[in-house]
């Protein structure tokens, strides 16, 4: 019973992505196949880089769903589709009454659902700057407050963060914080696009067709 209740648990929060659907017969995707089973295996947070449409999603989700948290949550936030006055209330939360138009019961933030699964922060570049020193905090103490709360919460997630600009020139124009970078960059993943691997044409080229 207990293995059928674990099935139609995974069945209900399955990630639509795993390791299967990484296509590829190059060198380099079966490389990255490795490197996702070995970052699926440990809780440090993983960054994934790559130009837009090289699957950056798809090797998050492949992530999770590799290691033991593939029973919990995925949760995904998009950085770059949130207005900044929203952002934080979509991550943290808020409590009843923090501002005008709030849910009289409050609501959870995405690091609170992410409780025991995977946070996705996707476009983690177009973060605001008044926003990473507070990402930065939870990273390293796993607590946070909803907006307009005290109670202090905690949540142990793993975070997987993607993004297609490059951090390094932010860093140096100021746009980007150094100490969260290192924080996100423990294992990295990078994503080369498909023109830099012809051999996988002919192979993307089949799966699609079996699709």
């Amino acid at each position: 019973k207990v293995k059928l209740y674990e099935k139609e648990l995974l069945a209900l929060r399955s990630t639509r992505y795993t390791i299967d659907s990484i296509v590829g017969i190059s060198p380099v995707m079966s490389e990255l196949r490795k490197e996702v089973l070995l970052a699926s295996q440990n809780r440090y947070p993983v960054l994934v880089t790559g130009e837009s449409g090289t699957g950056k999603e798809l090797f998050a989700q492949a992530v999770h769903h590799s290691g033991s948290r593939k029973l919990f949550p995925f949760v995904r936030i998009n950085c770059a589709a949130i207005p900044k006055d929203l952002l934080e209330t979509e991550l943290f939360g808020y409590e009843r009454g923090a501002f005008t138009g709030a849910r009289s019961r409050g609501k959870p933030g995405k690091i609170e659902l992410a409780h025991k699964g995977t946070l996705f922060l996707d476009e983690i570049g177009d973060l605001p700057m008044q926003m990473q020193p507070k990402l930065l905090n939870v990273l390293e103490e796993k607590t946070f407050e909803r907006v307009g709360g005290m109670k202090l919460r905690k949540s142990d997630f793993r975070l997987i963060a993607a993004t297609n600009q490059d951090l390094d020139k932010m860093m140096a124009a100021g746009t980007f914080r150094k100490d969260l970078f290192y924080r996100l960059n423990v294992i990295p993943l990078h994503i080369p696009p498909l023109r830099e691997r012809p051999e996988d044409i002919s192979a993307l080229s089949r799966h699609c067709i079996d699709r």
